[in-house]
């Protein structure tokens, strides 16, 4: 059994990686801090974002018995969408963090999952 690193801690490096990587991170809102679950919107600077939350359950099994593993739940989108999708998630568990990152080429420098692979 593996101990899990708290969420403030994750956020912390989290953003310390994005700027050592030539990105731009800002924790837009704190949530719980052992286990609040993690949004990042991805601000592509071009007008669109990008918001990734937590992968499912589904995508955890003996092979990938990660810490931290995302879904991208929005693509491309305006804001006001993307940050709607958010108040939706945090009206059901209001202990989300917020991360937000600045990249042009819209790297999230997240493990991700693809959704058609669940």
């Amino acid at each position: 059994m593996s101990l899990r690193v708290t969420s403030a801690l994750w956020v912390s490096a989290y953003v310390r990686r994005v700027f050592v990587q030539g990105g731009f991170a800002a924790t837009m809102r704190r949530g719980a801090e052992e286990a609040g679950a993690i949004f990042v919107i991805v601000d592509r600077l071009n007008g669109t974002v990008d918001l990734y939350g937590p992968a499912p359950q589904t995508a955890f099994d003996d092979d990938r018995p990660r810490d931290r593993l995302f879904i991208r739940m929005e693509h491309a989108a305006e804001r006001p969408v993307a940050l709607a999708r958010f108040d939706k998630e945090m009206r059901f568990d209001p202990d989300l963090w917020l991360v937000e990152v600045e990249d042009r080429e819209g790297r999230a420098f997240l493990e991700t999952i693809d959704p058609d692979k669940l």
